[in-house]
Order: structure tokens, then C-alpha cells, then sequence
């Protein structure tokens, strides 16, 4: 039987975060960011948010356990929220406290359909790292 998705946003620190993707990683999960990106990227003392939307099961590779497919929001060290995924075994999710009272979960939610994805978000990095806008000399 297939656990039920659970309609709900969880909060969890860099080092939970963290956690999570080295998780993901040791099981292979695909939706995944590197741990060592975020390492470098994540601001340290920031909270960051999770959403399950799918039950991820792989029937062509059974030995990975099913997993919820989270949308994440993710604050960087530039301060600005960027938008990821992240694959979660539900028992995983489950631990993580409830903290978040239903308008604080609904406002989340409206900031992940609004955040840019993390690739855009590296594509601007990069592209204003080579040519800076400001740089008028």
C-alpha cells in the first residue's frame, strides 16, 4: 500500500537540509541537489521548506525505495529563495516537526510557485560573475 502524500510544508535548518541530501544521495534518489553546492551556497543560519507533491516509485529500479518527491525552498546566501526539488523517504519526512501554522504554510507554498529554479538562479550568478552590469571602468 502507498503512503499517503501528506498536504503539508515542513521547515528544517541548513544542517537538516543538508541531512536530507546526502540521504537522497546514499539511496541515488534523482531529485537532488549536490550536498557540496548547497554546502557552498545555502545561507547558513537560514530556514528552508519542503512540500511533498508526488509519490515517487520506481518500478524500473526496485531496489530504491519509494520516496516523496518534495518541492523545496531554498534561501542562498544572497538572501533571495530559489526553487529545487528533493526526493525524501516518507519515514524521513514524518520525523521532521511540524512548526508552521497553516497561513505561514500557505504563504510558502505561493513563494515556491513564484521562486526561480536553482538552475536559473546559477545561470544569473554566472552570467552577471562575467559581465557584471554595474561595472562601468
Amino acid at each position: 500500500m502507498t503512503p499517503i502524500l501528506p498536504r503539508t510544508v515542513r521547515a528544517v535548518d541548513t544542517a537538516q537540509l543538508l541531512d536530507l541530501a546526502q540521504e537522497a544521495a546514499m539511496h541515488g534518489f534523482s531529485q537532488r541537489l549536490p550536498v557540496d553546492w548547497l554546502r557552498e551556497h545555502l545561507a547558513a543560519e537560514a530556514t528552508h521548506y519542503l512540500f511533498p507533491t508526488l509519490v515517487q516509485r520506481l518500478s524500473h529500479r526496485p531496489e530504491v525505495p519509494l520516496q516523496w518527491r518534495c518541492q523545496q525552498l531554498l534561501t542562498v546566501r544572497t538572501g533571495e529563495q530559489i526553487w529545487g526539488l528533493l526526493d525524501v523517504l516518507p519515514d524521513t519526512f514524518d520525523k521532521l516537526p511540524e512548526t508552521l501554522d497553516t497561513a505561514s504554510k500557505k504563504d510558502i507554498v505561493s513563494r515556491i510557485e513564484r521562486a526561480v529554479t536553482q538552475r536559473e538562479w546559477v545561470e544569473r550568478m554566472t552570467a552577471n560573475a562575467v559581465h557584471p552590469a554595474d561595472d562601468k571602468s
